[in-house]
């Protein structure tokens, strides 16, 4: 079931599903990618509770062996709303059997979306109600159209940092793994990243030591997305690989995915928050549309 809550500036539409974001209105414009299934059929899935790969699909936890499939669990779950008024919408997402199975921890994940004007701030509340410390990465990844204009291209497209900074690029393997060679990564004047799509001919790019803040905006145009999150260190850049996608991923996250041919060991992988039991966690992130 989907939930739609608005303002005078915005329409937000929200999936039960997921908690995903399905659309993103302003002045009859979308601005959330559409999901169509030739490039990528999610639109803006939550990550919950690892961000990225695990070697062999597994990690392990006090000794015991769990599996768990990429970017989490909670992506593709049914979410109870809590919580619906006119211009802001809460979902809950609490432990199961299923869970239990793969992620020994008994948890309540709820995650807001209220607008103020032209901005969504997105929340995530975490409890812990196991007795034990509960570790988790969390973030979004949302798609938004590129371009956001008919008469424009996706190369005539640039993200701006708000803050002229000298990021690094977590290294990859091929696969998707890290590989532990974090590398500078230039921007132009500290701040410009011109987009064109080869750019993720070798999947995601991932930053850490950014601005953090972001604009996804063209000279060309008017319509611009800026994407703020002040306390989620690491930013993905996405599209389909090899593809001539119309569309760019934002992605803040709170961790990393696991290392080439190490089966992470939950409690020793540094990036991971950890929650005592019986403890709260909160976060959040904004995207502004202009």
């Amino acid at each position: 079931m989907e939930h739609q809550i608005s303002n005078e500036y915005i329409t937000l539409t929200v999936s039960a599903k997921g908690a995903e974001m399905r659309s993103i209105e302003k002045d009859s414009v979308e601005y959330l990618w559409n999901g169509d299934p030739a490039y990528w059929a999610d639109r803006a899935p939550l990550i919950f509770p690892y961000v990225g790969r695990f070697t062999k699909g597994k990690y392990t936890l006090n000794g015991k062996e769990y599996a768990m499939g990429i970017h989490g669990f909670a992506s593709g779950l049914p979410f109870q709303v809590k919580e619906l008024q006119e211009d802001r919408i809460v979902l809950e997402l609490r432990d199961t059997e299923a869970t239990f199975s793969s992620y020994p921890y008994h948890f309540s994940l709820q995650v807001s979306y209220a607008l103020f004007e032209n901005e969504i701030r997105i929340g995530y509340h975490v409890e812990n109600f196991s007795e034990n410390t509960m570790y988790f990465g969390i973030g979004g990844h949302p798609g938004f159209r590129v371009s956001l204009e008919d008469d424009l291209d996706f190369e005539d497209y640039f993200l701006e940092f708000h803050t002229a900074c000298r990021p690094d690029r977590v290294g990859h393997t091929d696969a998707c793994f890290l590989s532990g060679e974090n590398t500078e990564f230039p921007l132009q004047n500290g701040k410009i990243l011109p987009l064109y799509h080869g750019m993720f001919d070798n999947d995601a790019i991932v930053l850490q030591n950014m601005s953090d803040c972001v604009t996804l905006k063209s000279q060309k145009g008017s319509r611009q997305v800026t994407v703020s999150y002040p306390d989620l260190p690491y930013l993905g850049l996405w599209h389909a690989p090899k593809t001539e996608a119309p569309y760019l991923c934002i992605e803040p996250w709170t961790s990393l995915p696991s290392r080439q041919d190490i089966v992470e060991e939950f409690q020793c992988k540094s990036d991971l928050i950890r929650l005592k039991g019986g403890k709260v966690y909160e976060n959040c992130w904004s995207i502004f549309i202009s």
